[in-house]
């Protein structure tokens, strides 16, 4: 499936295969930070088998706009795919430009408050485990092991007011 290579503006410039992509250009993701009603933040590890972040750690839910998705299509795709759920509610949230060890990318943000006992059914392909953490535990295990985590959660930790 091809993926919308986009301009810092977030047009839509061409289309290429995910293993054409070169480091210029700039791709669109989606990503939930999802807590529960405490207020503590679950977290998702990637699969020890993934060519980028092998075993890293950061948003419940991340993924890359493929060709005739919009933000808001996949974010629900990648959500019902990568923990199972169905049938609430996201809000979105910032959108922001950035860039990683991985590539330049605008990210659409989404939030979510579910209950911390909710059936998570995580994809096999993609999930290697998930954690729920204490805004306390994430800034330590941050501050202490930054390499721990995919490129882009520093982003998401100073956007949600997690940041040391």
């Amino acid at each position: 499936m091809k993926i919308p290579i986009v301009n810092k503006q977030d047009e839509i410039v061409g289309y290429k295969e995910r293993v054409d992509r070169n480091p210029e250009d700039i791709i669109r993701l989606t990503s939930i930070w999802i807590t529960d009603e405490q207020g503590d933040i679950l977290l998702q590890q990637r699969k020890l088998t993934k060519k980028n972040n092998p075993g890293k750690w950061g948003p419940a839910v991340a993924g890359t706009v493929e060709e005739g998705e919009t933000y808001d299509s996949n974010v629900y795709k990648e959500l019902e795919e990568e923990l199972g759920i169905r049938g609430i509610n996201l809000i979105k949230d910032k959108k922001y430009y950035g860039e990683s060890n991985t590539g330049k990318r605008f990210v659409q943000m989404y939030t979510a408050i579910i209950p911390r006992n909710t059936k998570l059914v995580p994809q096999e392909e993609e999930v290697e485990n998930l954690r729920w953490v204490s805004k306390d535990e994430l800034q330590k295990w941050f501050a202490e092991r930054p390499e721990d985590f995919v490129g882009f959660i520093k982003d998401l930790t100073e956007l949600f007011g997690y940041e040391n």
